[in-house]
């Protein structure tokens, strides 16, 4: 897929920030879109699905957290929309929150527009699964690398591109445990800037949407595993 496919739809009520992003975007070769909320960011997924999202937490109408909550409960292709959060350095909590509910990473204003950038492209290629091998099978989880899908006893269960592919990184090496910084390191890429909670969190959706399987076990001072997934 050549990078001017890559449709990125930039939502953020400060036309300075859009029009900066926008700019940083293009220059990587992608296509850049803008909304000013979510509730014309809503409307302008309804027209065409874009391949990643820049999402601004704090906007009026229809503010990120609410928007992102309603793609991932709608089922539909917006379900599974990569999703990038910008938020503001007070707000922790929205930042857990967002990734709680479905976002894929984060990033702080201020910030530096190669940074949004380079974590666009890192969530990007998240969402191209390895060419082998086609299917991760174990026991009652099955994750198809080619359909990129996963599947609990055949019935498909809904993932991000983030959730995906740290399952498939687990279910791939059943016998191993990762740290969160090998996590980050697999994900991301050494040096990425990215914090332990953020792992955890996309550790509890996993366990959240396949509950109550016995889907990834805690090594108290290590990391995670997967678990029998039986």
């Amino acid at each position: 897929m050549k990078p001017m496919s890559h449709r990125i739809l930039v939502v953020d009520d400060d036309p300075h920030i859009r029009e900066l992003l926008a700019f940083a975007l293009a220059k990587a070769g992608m296509r850049p879109s803008e909304a000013t909320d979510g509730q014309e960011a809503l409307e302008a997924i309804g027209r065409e699905m874009p391949d990643l999202m820049v999402l601004d937490i704090n906007m009026p109408r229809l503010n990120g957290l609410d928007l992102c909550r309603r793609l991932r409960a709608g089922g539909g292709a917006g379900a599974g929309l990569p999703i990038l959060f910008l938020s503001s350095r007070d707000d922790e909590i929205d930042r857990i929150v967002g990734i709680e509910i479905g976002g894929d990473d984060y990033v702080v204003k201020p910030f530096s527009p190669r940074e949004v950038v380079a974590r666009v492209g890192a969530i990007l290629k998240r969402g191209v699964p390895p060419p082998e091998p086609e299917n991760v099978v174990h026991n009652r989880l099955t994750l198809d690398t080619d359909g990129w899908e996963a599947r609990w006893d055949g019935a498909s269960v809904p993932l991000t591109a983030t959730e995906f592919q740290l399952l498939l990184l687990l279910a791939a090496n059943p016998a191993k445990v990762y740290t969160r910084d090998a996590i980050i390191d697999r994900l991301h890429g050494p040096g990425f800037a990215i914090t332990d909670r953020t792992i955890d969190s996309h550790v509890r959706n996993l366990r959240a949407k396949f509950s109550p399987a016995d889907l990834i076990e805690t090594r108290a001072g290590i990391g995670y595993r997967i678990g029998a997934c039986r």
